[in-house]
């Protein structure tokens, strides 16, 4: 899609109720059912965001309802984004002071120096 008609359709949008909204929504949904593949989202919060938000629509619950619902999902998500982004640092920082890398990487070959010795058991 252009430039053009995507701010062409966000004007359009910008005016639109909650409710028309949805609507609009509904419609891209089947249009996307019919012609397309559907996009995935990107992580496990977006998904159940979304799958949340749909279960409401189906309940018939008010687009007020909807939007502070999702918007509560939103807030978690970044929470949840922040504590995984914090233990990360920790890691880190403690892979930095005993003085080995937290990240994965290429594994270096194994060499023997010396041989191995017996217990004589």
């Amino acid at each position: 899609m252009h430039d053009q008609l995507k701010e062409r359709i966000l004007r359009k949008l910008e005016a639109l109720s909650d409710e028309r909204g949805y609507q609009l929504l509904d419609y891209i949904e089947f249009l996307e059912s019919k012609y397309a593949e559907r996009a995935r989202p990107s992580n496990i919060f977006a998904t159940l965001k979304e799958k949340a938000e749909d279960a409401l629509r189906a309940g018939k619950f008010s687009a007020e309802t909807i939007g502070k619902t999702v918007g509560a999902m939103d807030s978690a998500s970044k929470i949840m984004k922040g504590l995984a982004a914090a233990g990360e640092a920790v890691v880190d920082e403690a892979a930095k002071v005993a003085g080995v890398s937290a990240k994965p990487g290429p594994k270096a070959p194994v060499t023997a120096t010396e041989p191995p010795t017996s217990s004589g058991k």
